[in-house]
């Protein structure tokens, strides 16, 4: 085998708990973390060992919003991740490797980590390396908190510092339409706003709310929760305003997912959710896709 086609999910952060900072000013968080069917796509070919590793990136035909992407490839979390893992191996595994984004840039939604863990797991497939998705995870976690999740995909408890995952057997069934706004939310700048938070509030050694508190009932519209909404509402005040008024024509919460900015609502049924998602577009101009819950491309055996 030469070559490999992934499709690499977006993720949606049903409940989000988030701690205070360590003396490494890293925050433990407690997640309840599932993919979605909102796709990047990646191709990567095997060159001969002498060769060097090629890396694009561009935005899909299909993609929604298209921000000029201005970064140093070597930069890109798909290329790091390769470099990761031929550091991990001990040798070269070169590849020629493109990324069709369709995720937004700091939507919240995790596209960039989702690269990486595709790349992960299709180079180690087209190399016959012989990883397990345990051990793919760990080289994950050295690139980003979302990395280890996105590796396993599906439906997966997350604490820690994102490299603790608790793999959950059945996927909720879920009919979210994901409103995309078109703003970018620097995720530095959302946990710096969330410990000033924490200080006006004199909640400084606050642990995170338990995820997996939201597994013991029947997952509502109102259920989901967000410990940086409030955060990302103080860095990007238009996510707010976005967010009111998706909440008003819906008649129920919307809610951001990670960092932001994107924002979900969850429906009863798929006809509800296409309703509201072309309501969203029409009235307020909001691009949106509908989304359910899927597992992991090309899943590697646990």
């Amino acid at each position: 085998m030469n070559a490999l086609h992934l499709q690499s999910p977006a993720k949606l952060n049903l409940a989000l708990g988030v701690g205070a900072p360590g003396p490494d000013r890293m925050h433990p968080v407690s997640s309840w973390m599932i993919t979605i069917d909102l796709f990047d796509d990646i191709e990567i070919i095997r060159r001969d060992q002498q060769e060097l590793s090629m890396y694009a990136v561009q935005w899909h035909k299909d993609a929604l919003h298209k921000e000029e992407i201005d970064w140093p490839l070597k930069r890109d979390l798909s290329a790091r991740a390769h470099a990761a893992l031929e550091q991990h191996i001990g040798e070269p595994l070169p590849v020629r490797l493109k990324v069709e984004k369709r995720i937004p840039l700091g939507s919240g939604l995790g596209g960039g980590s989702s690269n990486a863990a595709a790349v992960l797991r299709g180079t180690n497939e087209l190399f016959e390396l012989g990883l397990s998705i345990e051990e793919l995870a760990k080289v994950g976690a050295s690139l980003g908190s979302d990395v280890p999740f996105l590796v396993h995909g599906g439906s997966a408890l997350v604490g820690g510092l994102g490299e603790q995952v608790e793999v959950l057997d059945d996927m909720p069934e879920i009919h979210a339409v994901v409103a995309l706004p078109g703003l970018h939310c620097d995720t530095a700048r959302v946990f710096g706003w969330f410990d000033d938070l924490c200080e006006e509030k004199e909640d400084t050694n606050r642990a995170p709310r338990d995820a997996r508190a939201l597994l013991n009932n029947p997952l509502s519209p109102e259920a989901p929760f967000n410990d940086l909404a409030e955060a990302a509402f103080r860095s990007t005040p238009e996510l707010q305003m976005s967010c009111d008024a998706i909440t008003a024509l819906a008649e129920r919460p919307a809610h951001v997912s990670g960092s932001g900015s994107s924002l979900f609502v969850l429906c009863d049924e798929p006809i509800h959710a296409e309703a509201l998602a072309t309501a969203i577009m029409d009235q307020l101009g909001i691009p949106t896709v509908v989304a359910t819950g899927c597992t992991a491309p090309n899943p590697l055996r646990r």
